[in-house]
Formats: structure tokens, sequence, C-alpha cells
């Protein structure tokens, strides 16, 4: 499959003008990359288990006389 020539060099003249701009990318081209590794539902997630087991684990010291 062969291409024009004028698209050949549309192409090329494109490709050499990124090539002349290399570094000096504007900020709204480049990928933003998530605050947090984990979404927030995962997040909440995991909050709502550490204090539920902490609160769980608080009453059950509390009704055992705190030697559990």
């Amino acid at each position: 499959m062969t291409t024009s020539k004028r698209l050949a060099d549309k192409k090329s003249a494109k490709f050499q003008k990124n090539v002349h701009r290399r570094g000096n990318v504007p900020e709204t081209m480049l990928k933003k990359k998530n605050q947090y590794p984990v979404g927030p539902m995962v997040l909440g997630l995991f909050v709502f288990v550490v204090v539920g087991s902490s609160v769980i684990q608080i009453f059950r010291s509390a009704t055992s006389g705190g030697m559990a």
C-alpha cells in the first residue's frame, strides 16, 4: 500500500516539527497521573474496616474487663 507524495510530506513535516519541539511540551498535553493509586471507594472501604475493627476491639475489651 503506497502513500501519495503529498501525504508522505505532510506526515514528515509533522514529525519534524515534533522533533524540534522535544522537551517543550505544554502542560495540557502531558498525561496527568492520579493522586492516589487506589480509588476513593477502595480507600473508604479500607478506612471503614480499620476503624470498625478498632471500635469492636474497644467494646470487646470493655465488656471483658480489659483482659481479653
